[in-house]
């Protein structure tokens, strides 16, 4: 099956390729890709393979396996948004949709599996159970697609157990041709915060006349750091940054209010709680003893993505028995969030990195990039890691 698996990948590839070109070339952002999912929709249409709508726009397929009967479920996932970010590649399929991008590879994603169903869908013959192919909305934006497919009920509508959640991600940060894997904590949690802060202005001469909002702002955050740097246990990844401070005054003039916004990432769910909390109440107090009035609003976003360690363990060996021994490497913590985290409170689950970082191309720019762009032979790699998980998890019982 192998030979014949590594021909089929070949044959499909020009056609998956020239998918990932049409989604990218055709970038909706979160909540709102409509046209992304009737294109997904008329490619399973031509597979013959029944779907159904979910979350407004996701697409969730289901195949069943012909091999024996079986209530397994093996549930493959790909996130379908763009970013609102304006394109710089100058390649022929660069975003027509002024100010959106797929900057993060979702169009990768989301062309893989519609690939990776091709293939499956040609060895129904070779597997027992169910494998649900679900194309999941607005994976970057917060409350999340995510959430909104658990609280339909779709996944259960299938009957049988899920087994297995199957995710991944590009990922610049690994080699073409290699797949990165973690067992147990993996990604960060990830929640916003805005602060205004509404001081009183005045000429810059007279300070003393003045609430001055960007220095009572300049102190919170030097305060809040102490939350990572004397709170946080040290064996805990934390992080917490502002990345917007906007305070429109002049030289000469203290201005009436600052606006702040940062986000707050760990990998304990406890202590995320009890920071956010402590966020919230210095956000709220230390302004005030200051003079100064504030809103606070904190963005509850994503929980840590949690990788079960024997589905873990299973799939790095499914990858190195059936792509080669130095094909899975191990992964550090990535502090990056992913709404992939909530099927892994639900169901064992695996999320795991494509890599696309070929030295030999043009020069490598991260996600979230206005450059970002990626080697498409990493498609070779992402199919048959789909594929080969899937149905060797599938047939694991009959082994």
């Amino acid at each position: 099956m192998l030979k014949e698996l590594h021909q089929k990948i070949k044959n499909i590839f020009p056609k998956v390729v020239a998918i990932r070109r049409h989604i990218h070339l055709n970038p909706e952002l979160s909540f709102q890709e409509f046209e992304t999912s009737a294109y997904i929709q008329q490619k399973l249409v031509e597979l013959n393979m029944p779907f159904k709508v979910v979350a407004n726009t996701g697409v969730v397929a289901v195949l069943t396996g012909e091999k024996a009967m079986s209530n397994d479920i093996i549930v493959l996932r790909a996130d379908i948004d763009a970013l609102p970010i304006h394109e710089q590649n100058k390649v022929s399929y660069k975003s027509r949709n002024e100010g959106v991008m797929h900057a993060c590879g979702h169009d990768f994603h989301t062309a893989n599996l519609l690939g990776a169903a091709s293939i499956l869908n040609a060895y129904k013959a070779e597997f027992s159970g169910k494998i649900v192919f679900l194309f999941q909305p607005a994976e970057e934006k917060i409350p999340g697609g995510a959430i909104q497919v658990l609280e339909s009920g779709i996944l259960e509508s299938f009957g049988g157990t899920i087994k297995a959640v199957l995710g991944l991600h590009v990922s610049p940060r690994v080699a073409l041709g290699k797949v990165g894997l973690r067992s147990g904590r993996f990604m960060a949690s990830s929640d916003e915060f805005y602060f205004t802060i509404k001081g009183r202005g005045g000429h810059a001469a007279e300070p003393h006349r003045a609430i001055d909002p960007i220095m009572i702002g300049a102190q919170l955050l030097t305060t809040l750091q102490q939350i990572v740097s004397r709170k946080a246990n040290p064996d805990v990844p934390s992080v917490l940054t502002f990345g917007r401070f906007i305070g429109d005054g002049a030289a000469n003039v203290i201005p009436e209010e600052v606006k702040l916004a940062g986000t707050f990432r760990t990998m304990d769910e406890v202590w995320r709680k009890e920071a956010l909390a402590t966020v919230a109440e210095i956000a709220a107090t230390l302004p005030m003893s200051l003079g100064a009035k504030v809103d606070v609003e904190v963005r509850h976003g994503y929980p840590a993505l949690y990788n079960d360690p024997t589905l873990t363990q299973k799939v790095k060996a499914i990858i190195a028995d059936t792509m080669g021994a130095d094909v899975p490497q191990e992964l550090d913590i990535w502090m990056a969030a992913e709404d992939f985290a909530y099927y892994s409170y639900r169901y064992p689950s695996l999320f795991m990195l494509i890599g696309t970082n070929n030295d030999e191309s043009s020069t490598q720019y991260g996600l979230h990039n206005p450059q970002f762009n990626l080697d498409e032979k990493a498609f070779e790699t992402a199919m048959a890691v789909m594929v080969n998980a899937a149905i060797s998890l599938l047939n694991e019982s009959d082994e």
